[in-house]
């Protein structure tokens, strides 16, 4: 019983330290860089028959000349729509519409640009860190309310917490490697 307490401890906390990272690639995915990517534009919100809808979900989105987004909506009528709600976004690229398509022309980034993108992912990488401690703060705190439940011994909880500090700095090696490559991308360009 008590093993099986520890373990989902664990496990939770992996869980949602995986979920950390995943949110952190997210978030780095909408920052715009001089390559064009479909997740800069895939969260934006579009009104479709009156409901807020994800671009994604109303329209094609794909790369043409690796600087320019290509947008088919599945329904001609949705055009403009889908521009004005780019033109509202926080892309800060005006799109160009055609009869059937919207192209995001994305211009190259200037080198204050590119410096306050790296500033803003790093922002969001120390973030992912704070979150990856609170789940590693949460899970020691479960761990020594087992011992004061008398479920497991102090030498398990100090076994816990040493596994614990390991995946949370594991974990941190990971935000570390999706901001360095964040970086790099950045820096192409």
């Amino acid at each position: 019983m008590a093993d099986e307490l520890y373990d989902e401890i664990l496990d939770d906390a992996k869980t949602r330290m995986g979920k950390s990272i995943d949110a952190l690639k997210i978030a780095l995915g909408r920052l715009r860089t001089g390559r064009a990517s479909p997740a800069l534009v895939e969260h934006v919100q579009v009104d479709y028959y009156g409901s807020p809808t994800p671009l994604k979900q109303v329209a094609s989105i794909s790369v043409e000349e690796g600087r320019t987004l290509v947008i088919s909506p599945w329904e001609k009528k949705m055009i403009s729509i889908i521009e004005k709600s780019l033109m509202d976004s926080d892309i800060g690229v005006t799109p160009q519409s055609t009869s059937d398509l919207v192209r995001l022309p994305l211009p190259p980034l200037t080198e204050e640009g590119r410096r306050d993108l790296i500033k803003s992912a790093r922002a969001e990488a120390e973030q992912a860190k704070v979150s990856v401690r609170n789940v590693r703060r949460d899970a020691n705190s479960d761990l020594r309310d087992l011992v004061k439940e008398k479920l497991i011994s102090e030498d398990e909880e100090r076994r816990g917490e040493t596994l614990m500090q390991q995946l949370t700095d594991e974990t941190v090696a990971k935000v570390d490697d999706v901001l360095h490559e964040k970086e790099q991308e950045l820096a192409e360009f």
